[in-house]
């Protein structure tokens, strides 16, 4: 019988995955307050945010280090206690230094969480004996939604966007004082050097991940663009096809447990990865609106079970301690969402958005041969 102490991990896991969505969401409504605060223009902009970015992949390795000589709880606390202290000075600070330093600070904080927690449910699932990883990172996508939810109503009630952080903050300070003692204290993994460069299976596996987030970050910052030039879809509702994938997305990663089970690792990343071609190929193709946004549905639920598949079968390699492997894969699944939109840009920029597209869907079939050499493991 499964321990109550592992019961506790596994609510402190769900609890870890959905701060960070929920923290992140709440920063999208903020952009065009800190926008206007800051002076700042688009072309401004756009390099400021890259700091957010910027800031997650220069902590996900060093975070991994940290996990192996002082345990995830250390690095959790921290993870969070930064975002809590950076998220309502986002909607503070004046000029663009300044916010390309707390962006910095906040995508750091979120990269280190996310290193971390997924280090701590690597550790859990195992221990549990059952197939979890799917069930947390649902947790992420309905932090992110709940997120998204909770602040835009706050601001829509005219509450002042400072004050509506620090009531963000109050819930994540909420749910850190509940998980805290559900967070692992010992060391994970074998030890080894700081900072390890990702070779066999790892680079594998993190390809995959990288492939799989280029193709969510298509979907966010390129779907509601494609309906809305090539699908004639009115650029108020074009965000529709995103919304469609990510409850797509939620909704099979709270099933994907199960379904994983049944099928097997390999089956899931197989079949996973031959619906998002097919998502991809019936959107790009088929000239109906309607049927585009069946073709997002059908990418959320093709990519859904692909990324906690592979964190799994980090936790069963041998070829990099298990912390570092972690950390390998976080950085190069992040690296595909920020390189991954615009690649697409200059792909589209020279050729048509709809080519770009099918270049995704090319990639994702590719993922569809992969257990041929993850079955391995």
């Amino acid at each position: 019988m499964m321990s109550a102490s592992n019961l506790q991990q596994q609510r402190a896991t769900r609890a870890a995955f959905f701060m960070p969505g929920f923290a992140m969401a709440a920063w999208a409504p903020l952009v065009p307050f800190a926008k206007a605060r800051a002076g700042l223009d688009e072309a401004t902009l756009g390099l400021v945010l890259l700091c957010l970015g910027g800031g997650s992949l220069v902590a996900m390795p060093l975070a991994g280090a940290l996990v192996a000589h002082h345990g995830c709880r250390r690095v959790m606390v921290a993870a969070s206690v930064l975002m809590c202290l950076a998220l309502p000075l986002l909607a503070l600070v004046p000029g663009a230094v300044a916010l390309a330093v707390v962006l910095a600070l906040f995508g750091a904080a979120v990269g280190a969480m996310d290193c971390a927690m997924n280090i701590q449910a690597v550790a859990v699932e195992r221990e549990s004996g059952r197939t979890l990883m799917s069930g947390f990172h649902a947790f992420y996508s309905i932090g992110g939604f709940a997120g998204a939810l909770a602040f835009t109503v706050l601001l829509a009630m005219g509450t002042p966007p400072w004050l509506a952080c620090v009531a963000v903050v109050a819930l994540l300070g909420l749910l850190l004082a509940a998980s805290v003692r559900g967070w692992r204290g010992g060391r994970e993994g074998r030890g080894g050097p700081a900072f390890a460069v990702p070779h066999g299976i790892v680079l594998l596996v993190g390809a995959v991940c990288f492939v799989v987030f280029l193709a969510e970050g298509a979907m966010l910052d390129w779907g509601a663009v494609f309906l809305a030039e090539w699908r004639g879809v009115d650029p108020a509702r074009a965000g529709a096809g995103y919304v469609a994938f990510s409850l797509a997305m939620t909704v099979c990663r709270l099933l994907g447990d199960r379904v994983v089970e049944a099928l097997g690792r390999m089956r899931a990343v197989a079949g996973g990865a031959l619906v998002a071609f097919v998502g991809f190929a019936v959107l790009a193709l088929v000239p109906s609106p309607w049927i585009a946004l069946a073709g997002f549905a059908l990418v959320g639920v093709g990519c859904s079970n692909i990324v906690p598949v592979m964190f799994s079968l980090a936790g069963r390699q041998r070829a990099m301690p298990e912390g570092l492997a972690v950390a390998a894969i976080s950085t190069l699944g992040y690296a595909g969402v920020l390189a991954g939109p615009a690649l697409i840009g200059f792909i589209a920029h020279g050729t048509t958005l709809v080519f770009a597209l099918l270049c995704v869907a090319v990639a994702v079939l590719a993922v569809a041969l992969t257990p041929r050499w993850l079955r391995r493991l």
